[in-house]
């Protein structure tokens, strides 16, 4: 990555405020929506029919934890990563870090701590429940979420990487019930395909805001290295790709019927609304196109999942 040019300047550091209040709003616990419907639908997808819900209840209590704990080290790490580059944007340069709300110490600090919760909740599904093999791969995971930030300097790639990053999600949450489904169900790797192109193509989008500024500092992104308009028809292959993942969900396991395919329709009436909010490369209505219809998606698709599982 090529270094800034000598005049321009960061801005002035502000006080820091209160750091967990800061956190909070920098990072967005809310937006661990985007992958949590996918984990729970995979955990009553993972589950054993002979499996005590008790039992369930306390894997989907962990699980939950690792959730948001791996999402929460995942931002910070992103955040800390691109302090840099990010007081250079004038769109990011507001965040708490370059903005100066919030000491790198701080942040630093709820790294370690998300991390540590992290790895005590993998450690207790071996202690408390039998299953060691969310504490063999907690570190490699957390290694694996954390490098997002420095994608963007080698690869136009990084959002496929991202993509994997939330794609581990579901067959996380269903190793961490029964190690087995794995193999057994060939549906649950279909459904972290769906999440990785769902990703990584809404990713695509968000990275229309910075093409710009991207080029400026040598970063990677589809839009800025090759092109808006070739980026957007990746982001709708990608897109197209995922939803023909999860209409084989629907074809290879007869738990999934009429209603996930219902679901299936409207995701793809969703994503059509996303594309035409963004078409040409617009970028008014990233936030309609990149949380609120993409928070739809994944809410629809774990709740219908679910209750065609139960059902």
């Amino acid at each position: 990555m090529t270094s800034a040019p000598a005049t321009t300047s960061l801005p002035h550091p502000a006080a820091p405020q209160r750091p967990l209040r800061v956190l909070a709003g920098d990072i967005r616990i809310s937006h661990s929506l985007f992958a949590l419907p996918f984990a729970v639908l995979a955990s009553f997808m993972a589950r054993p029919a002979a499996d005590s819900w008790g039992r369930f209840a306390a894997q989907m209590t962990l699980i939950l934890l690792c959730m948001v704990s791996a999402r929460t080290f995942a931002m910070l790490a992103n955040r800390i990563i691109d302090r840099t580059i990010d007081a250079l944007n004038p769109r990011t340069r507001g965040r708490a870090l370059p903005s100066g709300r919030l000491a790198l110490r701080h942040a630093l600090t709820a790294l370690l701590w998300s991390a540590g919760l992290f790895l005590v909740c993998c450690v207790a599904f071996g202690f408390a429940l039998d299953n060691w093999w969310p504490t063999l791969l907690s570190i490699p995971v957390l290694a694996w979420i954390g490098s997002y930030g420095w994608m963007k300097r080698w690869t136009a790639l990084c959002h496929l990487f991202l993509g994997s990053s939330l794609a581990l999600s579901p067959l996380a949450a269903a190793l961490a019930i029964h190690p087995q489904a794995l193999a057994e169900q060939p549906a649950l790797w279909l459904l972290s395909l769906n999440v990785l192109c769902w990703v990584a193509g809404f990713d695509i989008i968000y990275a229309l805001q910075d093409v710009e500024i991207d080029r400026q500092q040598a970063l990677h992104s589809m839009p800025s290295r090759l092109g808006v308009g070739p980026a957007l028809w990746i982001s709708r292959a990608l897109h197209a790709l995922s939803v023909a993942s999860l209409a084989a969900v629907v074809v290879i396991d007869p738990r999934f019927d009429w209603l996930f395919a219902i679901g299936v329709g409207i995701v793809i009436v969703l994503l059509i609304i996303e594309h035409l909010a963004t078409a040409g490369g617009a970028t008014g209505r990233i936030q309609l196109a990149f949380f609120t219809l993409n928070g739809l998606i994944s809410c629809l698709m774990g709740v219908l999942g679910v209750v065609s599982v139960v059902m």
